[in-house]
């Protein structure tokens, strides 16, 4: 819908597309969507649905944090009113029935937004930028898996096959013909895509078997992390249809590389509209430099934001199958090793991309993250390191390299919670220390093939 879309022309809309019945979306921490669904007709006459604020601690297998890290939680499970976005109408194309899928924001039924909702997280980083006169512009490129469907979780996963009747067994980094194996999925899915009106730019394929990338146009990162949700949730609905899986797992398969949501900023001046990130002489600006520099000082801490998981630590090791995961925080002009790299652009185009997050993050996270370390770098005028210049890999993994060290440093940063929220910071370590509990409670098939009847 247009950015001037009013939410009294909802109606209007419903009627256009001969709508009937309404999907009232919410993302949660992990980025799961949830909420309500309702006949349109209801909800067009008043009727907003009820979400208990609980939904923001629940873990990702549907387990709840210990007593004693919820000290901070309203024990009482508060209902929020879900308040639709009329810049977030979207057509759900596959259903027989006409159906519109609407992302809302929480509120209290005293009115406050609710502060654990990571879409809300996103909104409070853009208004500090707002408030100074930046305006962010983000482009998110998103990696996946097709998968042979998979039933029993003792099995690991295999690329699935393609329209010759084989499957890929080797690495086709930007084949064509490997992206064609798939042509039927993906034109459904293109398809979808516009119908839903996303912004999606290029496809191609990766470095492993069955691996894809989508990257989406530039714009504003409230709409595109919206869209990033959206389009997970419809690659996995046309990958079903055609008898397969689609996965973004950090690192879904041992013995191929991870799957990454790179993520290109720049700040524009909001009032004239020209990049902050390039000076008059078209060289990098100093708000450019210092942005860097917040990113190379609060990333490090930030980690269990952009990757939420245990999986997604097995992404960022440095192996054979690794591929150009980055291990680090150097940055570099034009160089694909280091964590923060800034592409050959013209001056209007000046960007740095963060490389670090993986597929299975929340995109609203992903974003406020990295604009809130940006944000504190250009606050306190930090100053980069000396860009790298050769492989960054030779520096050495300066990240954690496990969930657990990476929540303690994420636990000590003030300064992100403050911005992010501190109810909001707290509320997540819970959910992700529970989580991580939860993976320590299975035995593992490597446990079992070499300490069984070894130790």
């Amino acid at each position: 819908m247009s950015n001037r879309q009013e939410l009294p022309l909802l109606n209007d809309w419903f009627q256009q597309h001969g709508i009937t019945e309404v999907e009232c979306l919410v993302a949660d921490m992990t980025g799961i969507l949830k909420g309500k669904i309702m006949p349109a007709s209801k909800y067009l006459n008043g009727g907003r649905p009820r979400l208990p604020d609980s939904i923001f601690i629940q873990t990702v297998t549907g387990g709840y944090p210990d007593d004693e890290e919820t000290q901070f939680w309203n024990p009482v499970e508060r209902d929020m009113e879900l308040v639709p976005d009329p810049n977030a109408v979207y057509l759900v194309p596959w259903t027989e029935d006409a159906t519109a899928q609407i992302i809302h924001d929480c509120h209290y039924l005293t009115g406050e937004e609710v502060e654990l909702s990571p879409r809300h997280v996103l909104k409070r980083v853009l208004a500090l930028y707002e408030a100074r006169g930046w305006k962010p512009v983000v482009a998110p490129e998103v990696e996946f898996f097709l998968v042979k469907t998979n039933t029993d979780s003792d099995y690991p996963l295999e690329p699935p096959v393609g329209r010759n009747g084989r499957q890929e067994s080797s690495r086709q980094s930007f084949s064509i013909d490997a992206v064609n194996e798939f042509d039927p999925l993906f034109e459904e899915m293109y398809d979808y895509c516009e119908a839903m009106g996303l912004d999606l730019d290029t496809l191609i394929h990766e470095e492993g078997a069955g691996q894809m990338e989508v990257n989406f146009q530039h714009g504003d990162p409230l709409t595109l992390a919206d869209q990033v949700i959206l389009f997970k949730r419809t690659l996995r609905e046309t990958a079903l249809r055609h008898g397969m899986y689609a996965t973004f797992m950090a690192k879904p398969m041992a013995g191929e590389p991870g799957s990454s949501m790179h993520l290109h900023q720049s700040l524009m001046d909001a009032e004239r509209g020209h990049n902050l990130f390039a000076g008059d002489d078209g060289q990098p600006s100093r708000l450019f430099h210092h942005f860097i520099g917040g990113l190379q000082r609060y990333l490090p801490d930030a980690m269990p934001l952009l990757a939420p998981n245990v999986n997604s630590y097995r992404r960022l090791l440095r192996t054979e199958s690794s591929g150009s995961a980055p291990i680090n925080v150097e940055w570099g002009m034009d160089n694909r090793t280091v964590g923060l790299r800034v592409p050959v652009s013209t001056p209007e185009a000046t960007r740095v991309e963060n490389r670090l997050a993986g597929a299975d993050a929340n995109p609203y996270l992903v974003m406020a993250t990295s604009l809130a370390c940006g944000y504190l770098g250009m606050l306190s005028q930090l100053e980069p390191r000396p860009p790298m210049v050769g492989s960054a890999w030779s520096h050495g993994n300066k990240l954690p390299d496990d969930i657990g060290p990476a929540l303690e440093l994420l636990r000590e940063c003030k300064p992100l919670a403050d911005i992010l929220g501190e109810r909001f910071t707290n509320s997540y370590l819970a959910v992700k220390s529970a989580e991580h509990r939860e993976y320590f409670q299975v035995i593992s098939s490597w446990e079992r093939e070499h300490l069984l009847l070894r130790v």
